[in-house]
């Protein structure tokens, strides 16, 4: 068991924690997000639904940040904080925009701070700790607490002062809104659109944005489009479909940024066509789909299907490949990539030859195994259904793995 020092000379506020004691809390991170998400939502409802909405990446981001840059602190004091301040500062912004006030986030600090002494009481009486040590340990986390809402406060200070002259302020607010999971009432962004003299669409086009995003930006948008260019995440929402005036005024905007256009969809679906968006840009970060500079994920969303749940469809398959299973691995490798472009090309063995390198005598060989093995799988509807949707999703999570 790892020795406690005297607590080293540090400065405020960690100070009087012993640089040791990082080494006992740094393994209680994961566990300690999963605890404080669960008892934050059900102390504040409203946080489950910014949980589930276009924004919880970033939410769970910054309670990571704010958990392990304590533990670094403590560990280092010198350790720097900048990811951590900008995304508490965000946590201000989003307040700002739901437009609600900053006790319930402050709670919820404080909450995760009384969660974190609870784990680390449990953590003293494991190590025998002084109770010295852990009343310290209280001190130190409440005045990072208080350290926190100063960050937060930031944020949705910049927020206030920009909307109290800006009508862009309330767009973004309402860009906000609109992409809230599950949506909002109608009657809520109805009134929002009005104080942004901004008429609701009966469908829209969102598009993901990668960073950074060009400083003319907002000066080429037209007039009728939603934009929020300095989250983490940027987007923008185009009313309606992206006809060619759209796309050349994106052209315009986006210079040589690139972009993914989420399928066009009602208001009410706008979250979801945010998510695909950003889905199809780590795909195209993973070499699956080809970059371009504005790509349309109405091109991809069988891909975007079939990389929903990795784990899921190698369940699929191996149960669906299951008669294959006592063949040496290179065998089945073969007669499972012959079998994926037989099924999903329906060609003859000629051209499956073709596409594989191999002579299409070598195919009907290998088709006849197949059907020795697999029977009526391959012949049965849903069984062919499964086993090509389950060979295209290996395939595309192959080519994953190469780039």
């Amino acid at each position: 068991m790892p020795s406690i020092a005297q607590p080293p000379d540090v400065g405020e506020p960690l100070d009087p924690l012993p640089r040791e004691f990082a080494a006992f809390m740094r393994p209680e991170i994961p566990g300690l997000i999963k605890e404080i998400r669960l008892e934050v939502t059900r102390a504040y409802p409203e946080y489950g639904r910014l949980l589930n909405g276009p924004h919880a990446d970033a939410i769970r981001q910054g309670v990571e940040q704010a958990l392990s840059a304590f533990v670094e602190r403590v560990a280092d004091p010198g350790a720097g904080s900048a990811l951590r301040d900008e995304l508490l500062r965000k946590f201000g912004r989003v307040e700002a925009y739901e437009g609600r006030e900053l006790d319930s986030l402050h709670g919820a600090y404080r909450l995760g701070a009384r969660i974190a002494l609870r784990r680390a009481k449990t953590i003293g009486r494991q190590y025998s700790l002084s109770p010295s040590v852990i009343l310290t340990f209280a001190d130190t986390v409440f005045a990072y607490v208080d350290e926190l809402e100063a960050l937060s406060r930031e944020g949705y200070a910049e927020v206030q002062a920009r909307a109290a002259s800006e009508v862009s302020a309330v767009r973004r607010q309402l860009l906000h809104l609109i992409l809230a999971a599950p949506p909002l009432p109608h009657a809520t962004i109805a009134s929002l659109c009005e104080a942004a003299a901004w008429e609701l669409p009966d469908q829209c086009t969102l598009i993901a944005l990668r960073t950074p995003v060009p400083d003319q930006l907002q000066a080429h948008l037209d007039e009728d489009v939603l934009a929020d260019p300095g989250i983490p995440q940027p987007h923008l929402l185009v009313p309606g479909p992206l006809t060619a005036a759209r796309r050349a005024m994106l052209d315009r905007a986006l210079g040589s940024t690139h972009a993914v256009a989420g399928v066009t969809v009602p208001p009410a679906q706008a979250a979801d066509s945010i998510r695909w968006a950003r889905r199809v840009l780590a795909l195209i970060d993973d070499q699956v789909i080809p970059d371009a500079p504005l790509v349309l994920c109405e091109d991809h969303l069988t891909t975007l299907w079939l990389l929903t749940d990795p784990a899921l469809v190698a369940r699929l398959a191996a149960r669906e490949l299951a008669p294959l299973s006592g063949l040496s691995a290179s065998r089945r490798d073969r007669l499972v990539e012959t079998l994926r472009v037989h099924i999903s090309t329906r060609a003859p063995a000629e051209q499956v030859g073709e596409a594989l390198g191999v002579h299409a005598q070598t195919v009907r060989y290998r088709l006849r195994n197949l059907e020795s093995h697999l029977g009526t799988r391959l012949t049965d509807p849903d069984h062919r259904f499964a086993l090509e949707a389950a060979l295209r999703s290996l395939h595309l999570q192959g080519r994953r793995g190469r780039g």
